[in-house]
């Protein structure tokens, strides 16, 4: 998949050693884009080499190490903020596990994404693109996911704000709200609801897909060519907007 105006320009795709973020990169090399990759595990490296691209580990809510990342790339035409922490989260559960995995969520979802584009702006230019993921539950929730949904909202916020703030730099702030997309956080969340509802998980699956309007689970790939659109040429005009890709199931 290619859209004009990619082939060679640089692009930085946090969280994508899996997953969603695995997908985007992908993509992006496919395109021709000179590629860095950036995640929290060792195995950054291994799939970066694959795609040819360069490998970065980094805890993204370490000032510090964000900013030794962005003293590794010179220049960025795009970044993508796909790093992210899906977590239950229950309201009654009182146990120091439940809140350190709340604040953990919030750091690396919110935190983390602004300390990233903060350490990376000063390397773009006037036509630079954001491209943030955030989720089809940044508009609506699902119980027992407070923190993420919390998070994937301030992401819709930080978008529109950013975009605002940098608009007369030439630089467009968009989001990505994916749906259902067969990874391993969307697969841990599914038994969680799972066990809350007490459906099984496949049967909980069926009933998901079929309230969409499109049937199907998404692989990681089916949404990275809305990143690819927003990266484009061809979205110069888009900013401070968030586009579903979820099949249908919600319509925004």
């Amino acid at each position: 998949m290619s859209l004009e105006g990619l082939s060679g320009r640089t692009v930085l795709v946090t969280g994508s050693s899996r997953g969603i973020g695995l997908g985007i990169a992908r993509a992006f090399a496919a395109a021709g884009a000179e590629l860095h990759m950036l995640a929290d595990d060792a195995a950054i490296f291994e799939v970066a080499g694959r795609l040819g691209a360069r490998g970065h580990c980094a805890d993204i809510t370490s000032s510090e190490a964000v900013s030794k990342v962005a003293a590794a790339i010179p220049h960025l035409h795009v970044l993508v903020n796909n790093a992210g922490l899906e977590r239950v989260t229950p309201l009654d559960d009182a146990s120091e596990a439940n809140e350190a995995t709340f604040r953990r969520v919030l750091e690396i979802n919110v935190l983390g994404t602004f300390l990233v584009t903060r350490a990376l702006l000063p390397r773009m230019g006037h036509g630079g693109r954001i491209i943030n993921t955030a989720s089809v539950w940044s508009r609506g929730a699902e119980a027992l996911f407070g923190a993420y949904v919390a998070s994937k909202h301030a992401t819709i916020g930080l978008t529109k704000t950013w975009a605002k703030e940098l608009g007369p730099r030439g630089i467009t702030v968009n989001a990505v709200c994916p749906g259902w997309v067969r990874t391993e956080a969307s697969l841990r969340s599914l038994h969680a609801m799972a066990a809350r509802t007490g459906l099984e998980p496949d049967v909980l699956l069926q009933e998901i897909v079929a309230a969409q309007i499109l049937p199907g689970f998404m692989e990681p790939d089916d949404v990275a060519g809305t990143y690819l659109f927003l990266a484009s040429d061809l979205a110069s005009n888009i900013t401070g907007q968030s586009v579903g890709v979820d099949r249908g199931e919600f319509t925004w």
